[in-house]
């Protein structure tokens, strides 16, 4: 890994960076929180258009199927692979997108990259037969593994495309689901499977005059090439003398703007709360180390990686990059003396937090040569308050003679002209508008999915849930039987989020597999499993809700606000961490009496 700055413990005074975190989150807390965004409808509505496949009308379908799984991103895909390894090959994939892929279908703006290594990443490798290019693999290659793996497992034939779900409901008569989508269909499935993701419904900031603007605009999940030419590798020659905005400065900005700002006339980044900018040390992936790899390596390499990111210990880091690294530290220093209390090893993580931020802020500092930009991107607050990124070329990009750190100090843009952006009472020209700022993330289910799901007696899930989410191990729903939630909310979070499809989709084939041998026609989690896990779930967050609570606001902690409208991305998971839980589901599995499911002939 490149060599990084170095900040001495001594060089820095805790409390001194406690009041310093806590007055920049101040400054950005809002009284709108989540409701800052815009509703994508009306003039808006096109922000959701597919640009990257054309819309075929084609007949509704009424088929009958075992399984409908909804969504086609890594979550679909990896269900859908296991329910073939399973033996059950009825089933259908519906999916908005015009082909398979989610999050790396939508997402192809220039410079797309994956910040996880690619090999604990990209599901599925050794079914596949694929080792990656590199160790952060890019956009198109990452897509086209989702295509490899549709090709190894024919999913392709079972993919209902350019087709989005708009009503579930339970139909006791038949023991199954009743699937409606905006094409017309009416698929009848016993089973189903809500995999639909988070990174897929783009976000719009309300700014006043949003919808007044003239020039060019688009968000990063639908980048219009048609006006700026290129590819994601970049080559953007239709930015040639254009003014570009950028607003935004999270993980998808920071590897936009160095391949914008190539060949933009002048390019005007947005910023209202800077990004945590690590070492990316990307290099491509070593043959030799490939060629000596073991059967089951994969798996070794995830639950390392794992177990080193949620606070467990491992006899050595299979990954070693910056996501391991507050832990490593954590450990060498604990090395050698006895286990510290849960409260101790608060507190000497947070020290541990505070050195390495302080050289993420030093790096700032080597890095961009003006003191006052520099100043304005370095980040403060705790390391897991916000999503941290990882790049090479981000910064010294505000080194170029083209490039404009518009620093907002936390207020944001104040209005959208026909022409302009104004921000700190000053108008900025451009030609073309870039929104970095996201998906959804947090808010609730039905809003974010696009539909509601209508259970027994014409209970909505959105009524059973009114006052929180409710299920057995964020799977299982009493009162909607035979249906399975792929996510993370009531089960694991793992900045490596395709360990928990993996985990989730495994039990699940196991249990329809299960379910399918022993005639079982439905599957529903009893009143005390759910209400049992539920508590589990609040008692286990307390004290990390807490942590987030006292972050700057972002999608982490629902925008300073939880609790309200929604959850904040990390706050409704299992608090003992992803490693715990996926001890707790492998037991339960391997208990084989299907604990707190009722599976009714």
């Amino acid at each position: 890994m490149p060599s990084e700055p170095t900040a001495s413990p001594s060089a820095f005074d805790p409390n001194a960076l406690r009041d310093r975190y806590r007055r920049e989150r101040d400054k950005r807390l809002r009284a709108d929180g989540y409701d800052q965004y815009v509703e994508l409808k009306d003039s808006y509505a096109r922000y959701l258009d597919d640009p990257y496949a054309p819309r075929v009308e084609r007949a509704p379908r009424y088929d009958t199927v075992e399984v409908a799984v909804i969504g086609g991103g890594f979550a679909g895909l990896v269900t859908s692979a296991r329910l073939r390894q399973a033996g059950i090959d009825d089933f259908l994939i519906i999916e908005k997108g015009g082909g398979l892929g989610g999050t790396w279908y939508w997402n192809r703006y220039p410079g797309v990259q994956c910040d996880i290594d690619s090999y604990i990443y990209l599901p599925l490798l050794e079914e596949t037969g694929y080792m990656p290019t590199e160790k952060y693999a890019y956009g198109p290659e990452i897509l086209e593994h989702c295509n490899r793996i549709a090709a190894t497992f024919s999913l392709q034939e079972r993919a209902v495309l350019s087709t989005e779900v708009t009503g579930l409901e339970w139909d006791p008569s038949r023991s199954s689901w009743l699937v409606r989508t905006n094409r017309g269909d009416e698929f009848t499935a016993r089973f189903v499977t809500i995999g639909n993701g988070l990174l897929h419904r783009p976000k719009l900031p309300g700014i006043p005059g949003l919808e007044e603007f003239t020039g060019h605009a688009f968000h990063t999940s639908r980048w219009d090439y048609d006006y700026t030419g290129g590819d994601s590798r970049g080559g953007m020659t239709g930015l040639a003398g254009k003014r570009v905005g950028i607003i935004g400065t999270g993980a998808t900005a920071v590897q936009v703007v160095p391949r914008v700002a190539e060949t933009a006339g002048q390019t005007f980044v947005f910023q209202r709360t800077p990004s945590s900018v690590d070492v990316r040390g990307n290099r491509p992936t070593d043959p030799e180390w490939a060629a000596g790899l073991k059967p089951g390596w994969q798996q070794e390499r995830i639950e390392n990686f794992t177990a080193l990111t949620s606070g467990g210990q491992a006899d050595e880091d299979l990954v070693m990059d910056a996501w391991t690294d507050i832990v490593d530290r954590l450990v060498i220093r604990r090395r050698g003396e006895n286990a510290p209390s849960e409260e101790e090893m608060e507190a000497q993580l947070e020290i541990v937090d505070f050195e390495k931020m302080e050289r993420i802020r030093a790096r700032v500092e080597e890095v961009v040569r003006d003191p006052d930009t520099a100043a304005a991107l370095k980040p403060w607050y705790r390391y897991l308050c916000k999503r941290p990124t990882f790049h090479d070329e981000y910064l010294p990009t505000f080194n170029w003679p083209n490039v404009q750190l518009v620093d907002t100090e936390g207020r944001g843009i104040e209005r959208v002209t026909p022409n302009s952006v104004i921000a700190g009472g000053n108008e900025y020209q451009l030609d073309c508008l870039v929104f970095a700022t996201g998906f959804e993330v947090g808010t609730e289910f039905a809003h974010r999915a696009g539909f509601d799901v209508i259970g027994v007696n014409g209970v909505k899930l959105s009524e059973h849930w009114a006052d929180g989410m409710k299920s057995m191990f964020g799977m299982h729903i009493h009162g909607f039987p035979n249906l399975f939630m792929i996510g993370h909310d009531h089960a694991a979070f793992s900045v490596n989020y395709t360990h928990m499809l993996s985990e989730a989709s495994d039990r699940m084939a196991f249990i329809l597999k299960k379910a399918l041998e022993r005639g079982v026609h439905e599957i529903e989690v009893t009143v005390e499993a759910e209400k049992e896990w539920t508590e589990t779930i609040i008692r286990t967050t307390r004290r990390f809700r807490a942590f987030v609570a006292e972050c700057t606001p972002g999608y982490y902690n629902h925008e300073g606000k939880l609790g309200t409208q929604g959850e904040g991305l990390v706050t409704n998971s299992y608090g003992k961490g992803p490693s715990k839980f996926f001890q707790i589901t492998r037991q339960w599995r391997a208990d084989g009496n299907f604990a707190g499911l009722d599976m009714r002939p």
